[in-house]
């Protein structure tokens, strides 16, 4: 939707157009309107969860930065792990959606299983680097299935829309979830904040049992074929110029993610829940990201719009290891650089989504969905690793120099390529 005001008459004649409601077309269709609930719910969730864990290690155990690094690891370790043989085994299997379900209540019951053992007084720090990994390995069967459900209920020409709304509602919960989640730490304790994100999945769980779409049938033919994904993707210019621009990017970004509450809090000297309101406020740029994509893509082109996104993204974070002084400036630094690196993820997962979705076979969605979480999440708990170890040896604001730094090299991968000419969504690939 445009957003520009219209007139229209209490009774229309026959032969008008059709009265816009107070909702996004796509979002009043109904099949459309669940699977985006579910995605939106679990979203805030995430967000909680994203702060309480690091806040749990570092104020229950006084975590150390290279035990940040683990935990941050053991979270993101099962991309690199399983994402290849998930894709291949989604892609063949006929129910996407039930998968999604029950990778949903699972991650339920582990999250829910922290405060039980904080109450009970048996929580260590081992046992949260066992369930950020058991998590994370039921996030990526969840995720590699959800590109086959995505193309179920979104219409090709609806791609970028469809994106800008499911990103849309990740920057809301960018918005609230963090300052929920820094309240929630700070009054309830972060073991007991962690029930807010377990409840999340069994909303999201709901949503999904509500809805039938028509999936893709199951991919034929013997094996596994493991190396499908990448393959093509090796053969795509555009697929493999997007791949190693955010795989780039998520490598420092995640050295990055590994040191930023623990130089926030310590070093800066901000409480959870001050921290919490400066990251939700900073996400507001998120919203306006998610709601200028579109029509950035409809006057500049897809490409171009996509290659801003690679700079806005990761530049405004050199203002974090430049924040100092009092109080107010540093809170001031660290809400500029949330608020338009917030603007530029949404630009750049918006457009880079709709382009790859769009290249991509139906047969293959989920082995290509495999590769790319192989290739480009894989490297996160490397980035995370590294910064814990950057950040031991060297010091945590010399590590987010470099971390900044080197996520700003990613957007040479998509310069140098067709990528930045793309004016429309492209065709299928063969």
């Amino acid at each position: 939707m445009s957003g520009e005001a219209t007139t229209t008459p209490v009774t229309a004649p026959p032969g008008s157009p059709p009265r816009r409601g107070p909702l996004p077309r796509l979002l009043r269709e109904r099949v459309f309107r669940r699977y985006w609930s579910a995605q939106t719910v679990s979203y805030f969730g995430d967000e909680i969860s994203t702060l309480a864990l690091p806040l749990l290690a570092v104020l229950v155990f006084q975590a150390s930065p290279a035990e940040m690094g683990y935990l941050t690891a053991a979270a993101l370790i099962p991309n690199l792990l399983f994402s290849l043989l998930a894709g291949a085994w989604v892609d063949r299997y006929p129910h996407k959606r039930r998968l999604m379900i029950l990778a949903d209540l699972g991650r339920a019951l582990l999250l829910t299983a922290v405060p039980i053992a904080y109450l009970t007084d048996v929580l260590t720090l081992a046992q949260l680097y066992v369930v950020a990994f058991a998590v994370g390995t039921l996030a990526v069967i969840f995720e590699v299935a959800r590109g086959p459900l995505f193309v179920s209920v979104v219409d090709r020409s609806d791609y970028v829309e469809a994106n800008a709304l499911i990103n849309g509602s990740r920057a809301m919960s960018l918005v609230a979830g963090p300052s929920i989640g820094g309240v929630l730490v700070q009054v309830l304790t972060a073991p007991i904040a962690l029930v807010a994100d377990a409840l999340s999945y069994v909303v999201s769980a709901y949503f999904l049992v509500r809805i039938r779409p028509t999936e893709p049938a199951p991919a034929r033919g013997g094996g596994l074929a493991l190396g499908t994904g990448l393959g093509f993707i090796a053969r795509t210019p555009m697929m493999r110029a997007i791949l190693l621009g955010t795989t780039t990017i998520n490598l420092f970004n995640f050295m990055f993610i590994a040191l930023f509450v623990l130089y926030a809090t310590q070093d800066l000297g901000l409480a959870p829940g001050l921290l919490g309101a400066v990251l939700g406020a900073g996400a507001v740029g998120g919203l306006i990201g998610a709601a200028l994509t579109g029509r950035l893509v409809r006057r500049f082109g897809i490409g171009p719009t996509l290659l801003a996104g690679f700079v806005l993204f990761p530049a405004p974070m050199l203002l974090i290891p430049l924040a100092g002084g009092p109080t107010p400036l540093v809170v001031g630094m660290l809400f500029a650089a949330e608020f338009l690196a917030a603007v530029g993820v949404m630009m750049l997962d918006i457009t880079g989504g709709s382009v790859q979705t769009a290249l991509t076979p139906e047969p293959l969605l989920a082995r290509i969905a495999g590769a790319r979480r192989t290739v480009n999440y894989g490297v996160r708990p490397i980035g995370a690793l590294l910064g814990g170890a950057l950040g031991s040896t060297l010091g945590v604001r010399p590590a987010l120099w470099i971390a900044t730094a080197g996520a700003l090299a990613g957007v040479l991968w998509v310069f140098f390529s067709p990528v930045r000419d793309l004016r429309d969504l492209p065709d299928r690939a063969d």
